[in-house]
């Protein structure tokens, strides 16, 4: 397998957008659970938004209605569609891999039951 490779992560004020990529080649189009994941400080790694496919995909509660996860299978990219950016959403965010067939596949699983991980890029959101 290939590494993951995140980007697109930058600096935006409060209530802009921005969209995260994932490189992904060897795990989009096959049977993984690609998510995107963060820490914020004092907190346990969560799980962002989740998909099995375009059409299975989970959220955080904290990002329902702002985020929205998709994939391109023909660049092999994961994307993390993130609008109307808060504070609270300054952190590293990272993308992972997990053979579905182990288990669930949501933004509920265990952030330490995915086995791939990429490096992260950061998002910081200003007032």
């Amino acid at each position: 397998q290939v590494p993951l490779v995140e980007s697109g992560g930058g600096s935006v004020q409060s209530g802009g957008s921005l969209t995260l990529s994932c490189a992904a080649s060897g795990y989009i189009g096959s049977s993984y659970c690609l998510g995107w994941f963060r820490q914020p400080p004092g907190k346990e790694r969560e799980g962002v938004a989740v998909a099995l496919s375009a059409l299975s995909t989970t959220y955080a509660d904290s990002v329902k209605a702002r985020f929205t996860i998709s994939q391109d299978k023909g660049k092999n990219i994961l994307y993390l569609q993130m609008n109307n950016l808060k504070p609270e959403d300054t952190v590293m965010y990272y993308c992972a891999a997990r053979p579905c067939g182990w288990g669930s596949c949501s933004s509920s699983t265990p952030w330490h039951d995915f086995p791939t991980w990429g490096h992260g890029t950061q998002v910081t959101v200003s007032s």
